[in-house]
C-alpha cells in the first residue's frame, strides 16, 4: 500500500523509512532509523528525483505507481549515486522503457560502474546550469562535486524555487508521519543526528559546502528537499547558519567537551575532577564522554559543536590509547580545526601519550593547544590538584 505525501500540488514525497537497519554505510549507528527520500513532479512531463535504497524498494514502487496514477515516468533525475539513492534505477528502467536518466557525465560513468545496462539513447546529460523543461515546471541543475562525492549535482524547481539538495541539508532519523521541519521539534529531536549526519558524512568537505553555497546564494528558494530527513519550507536561515558553522569548522557552542580513554579509571577520574572544577568556576553544559564506549561519530560532533576539547589518554604500547588514536584520526581525516584544547595524559611509566596526541593535534589546522598540559602517573594523588586548577584556569581564561 503506497504511502506519500504533498510537498506541493504538483510534487510528491515517494520515498519511505528504514528503521531496521542498524549501521548507516555499515559505520555509524542509526538507532532512530533512516528515511530515503525521492520527490516526484507531475508536469506535462514527469520526473522522478533520485530512488532510494534497495531495502524499501517495494514500498518505493507503489508510492511512484500509486502518484503516476497509469501515466509513464518520462525522466529519471540522478542528483547522486551513491547506492542509497541509485539502488532502483535499473528497476525503473526495466519498468519504464522510454524512461530517461538525466545526470552529468560523471553520474552516468558511475551507472556504468554500478549496472549492466544498455544505455544508449536513454540519457540526457546536463552541464552546469543546464535546464530541463517539463512544462510549468523548470528543473535548472547545478554541480555541487564533493558534497560529498565527485558526482554530485542539485536540481533547482524554477516554478515553485525548491531546491533539491542530494544528501547536503540531511540529517539521520526515520520520518514519523512528520515530514516538514514546521511540523517538528528540530532542535529538540532532530539537531544532534543533523550534526552527526552531517559532520561525518561531508564534515571533510568544508570549502566544497562552501563554494556550494556561495553558487546557490543568488537563487530564491523556499524549499529545500533532501534525500535523508525533513524537508524544510520555512526557517531555512536557521538551517544556512548551522551549514555556515559547520562547513566553516567555526564552534557552534562555545562549550567544553572532555574526552577520554581510561583503562581501570583513574585517567576518567582525573577527568571528572576537572569537569567538576569547570562546573564550580561556573561553565555551564559542560559534556564529558568514554571514548572507548562512545560511537566515534558521535565524538566528531561533539568536536564540530564545541569550541573547547579536553583529551586524556593513558599511554598504551609506547603509544596513544587505541580509541583515542582513532578518535584523534577520525578528527583529522574530517579536517577538525579551530578549536581550544587542553592535554591531560597518564603513564605508569614512561608516559608519552601527551606528547603523541599533540603532535596529532599539530597537524590540523588553526589548533590551539593550552598549557599546561597534565600529567598523571598511575592515579591522581594530591599532587595533581595545583595542576588540574591550572589546567581549569587556562580553560576558562581561553572562554573569555
Amino acid at each position: 500500500m503506497y504511502c506519500t505525501r504533498n510537498i506541493t500540488d504538483d510534487i510528491f514525497w515517494v520515498g519511505g523509512s528504514d528503521r531496521r537497519l542498524a549501521l548507516f554505510e555499515n559505520l555509524f549507528p542509526i538507532p532512530r532509523g533512516v528515511s530515503y527520500n525521492s520527490y516526484l513532479i507531475m508536469d506535462e512531463k514527469t520526473a522522478l528525483v533520485d530512488t532510494v535504497d534497495s531495502s524499501i524498494t517495494r514500498q518505493f514502487l507503489e508510492n511512484v505507481y500509486h502518484v503516476l496514477n497509469g501515466r509513464p515516468l518520462d525522466y529519471l533525475i540522478v542528483n547522486h549515486m551513491e547506492p542509497d539513492h541509485c539502488a532502483n534505477i535499473d528497476e525503473l528502467m526495466l519498468r519504464f522503457p522510454d524512461l530517461k536518466v538525466v545526470g552529468n557525465a560523471k553520474t552516468l560513468a558511475f551507472i556504468s560502474q554500478f549496472y549492466d545496462l544498455d544505455l544508449e539513447g536513454r540519457t540526457v546529460t546536463v552541464k552546469e546550469g543546464d535546464t530541463l523543461p517539463l512544462g510549468a515546471h523548470i528543473l535548472q541543475f547545478f554541480l555541487a562535486p564533493m558534497i560529498h562525492w565527485p558526482e554530485v549535482m542539485v536540481t533547482y524547481e524554477q516554478k515553485e524555487k525548491i531546491l533539491f539538495s542530494a544528501d547536503a541539508f540531511g540529517s539521520f532519523g526515520a520520518i514519523n508521519g512528520n515530514l516538514f521541519n514546521d511540523e517538528i521539534n528540530f532542535d529538540r529531536d532532530w539537531l544532534s543526528d543533523a550534526r552527526r549526519y552531517y559532520t561525518n558524512i561531508v564534515g571533510k568537505y568544508g570549502p566544497q559546502v562552501q563554494a556550494a553555497l556561495k553558487k546557490l546564494s543568488g537563487l530564491e528558494i523556499n524549499m529545500i528537499c533532501p534525500l535523508h530527513g525533513p524537508v524544510w519550507r520555512s526557517d531555512l536561515g536557521y538551517l544556512l547558519e548551522k551549514y555556515g558553522k559547520w562547513s566553516t569548522y567555526e564552534p557552534e557552542d562555545k562549550a567544553v567537551a572532555l574526552f577520554y580513554g581510561s583503562m581501570y579509571g583513574d585517567t576518567e577520574n582525573a577527568v571528572n575532577i576537572l569537569a567538576s572544577m569547570l562546573a564550580e568556576a561556573g561553565v555551564k553544559d559542560i559534556a564529558v564522554y568514554d571514548v572507548s564506549s562512545t560511537h566515534v561519530s558521535t565524538l566528531i560532533a561533539e568536536t564540530f559543536r564545541c569550541s573547547h576539547i579536553v583529551l586524556a589518554a593513558p599511554t598504551y604500547n609506547m603509544g596513544i590509547y587505541p580509541a583515542m588514536q582513532n578518535f584523534l584520526h577520525d578528527m583529522k581525516a574530517l579536517n577538525v580545526q579551530n578549536r581550544t584544547a587542553a592535554i591531560i595524559e597518564n603513564g605508569s611509566w614512561a608516559p608519552v601519550s601527551g606528547k603523541l596526541m599533540r603532535e596529532v593535534l599539530g597537524e590540523m589546522k588553526n589548533m590551539r593547544i593550552l598549557e599546561p598540559a597534565l600529567t598523571v602517573k598511575s592515579a591522581v594523588k594530591s599532587g595533581n590538584l595545583e595542576s588540574l586548577s591550572a589546567l581549569k584556569d587556562a580553560l576558562l581564561d581561553s572562554m573569555k
